[in-house]
């Protein structure tokens, strides 16, 4: 099935924010924490996009996910209790969302593999994210990646998993 990573609009931020939605409400049933305490909202999506940093997985001409992009820019990643397995250029992925429209179909690992190409492209060979301690689905596809655990880090007062994958 054809899908491709392209910069979100500021026409879909209402869009994205239904799909984030769709994603809080999951985690909010699956028991998680993530996400449970006001954040990401609306005005953090139209700053996503703002900034050039949203971007969307379209399949099917519909927005089937939802992630920001940041190059070499996460403060909270300086400070891993831990050590990452690189020290270079990498690519943080955050606020990453699957509309309900597309669950089961693959999408979150599809939109995995079409960033570890995007960051190649760019010339960057690390992925670092960040999940939840208890955002099981998240764990999954960061293990089936092989994405390697290094540490913890805090966002917002609480810690979180830290993750980074090297690209050849």
């Amino acid at each position: 099935m054809e899908h491709f990573l392209r910069k979100a609009l500021p026409s879909e931020a209402e869009i994205i924010w239904n799909i984030l939605q769709q994603a809080i409400e999951r985690r909010r049933k699956d028991g998680s924490r993530q996400w449970q305490d006001g954040y990401p909202n609306l005005e953090v999506v139209k700053m996503d996009i703002s900034s050039g940093k949203g971007y969307i997985l379209e399949r099917e001409g519909k927005i089937a996910a939802y992630a920001a992009l940041v190059f070499n820019d996460e403060p909270a990643y300086d400070e891993i209790e831990g050590n990452w397995l690189t020290n270079g250029d990498f690519l943080v992925i955050h606020r990453v969302a699957v509309s309900d429209d597309f669950l089961g179909k693959g999408i979150a690992v599809s939109l995995f593999k079409v960033l570890e190409d995007f960051a190649k492209e760019h010339q960057v060979f690390s992925i670092k994210v960040d999940t939840n301690f208890d955002n099981l689905a998240m764990l999954h596809i960061l293990e089936k990646l092989n994405y390697q655990y290094c540490g913890e880090v805090y966002f917002r007062g609480g810690a979180r998993k830290a993750f980074e994958k090297v690209l050849s």
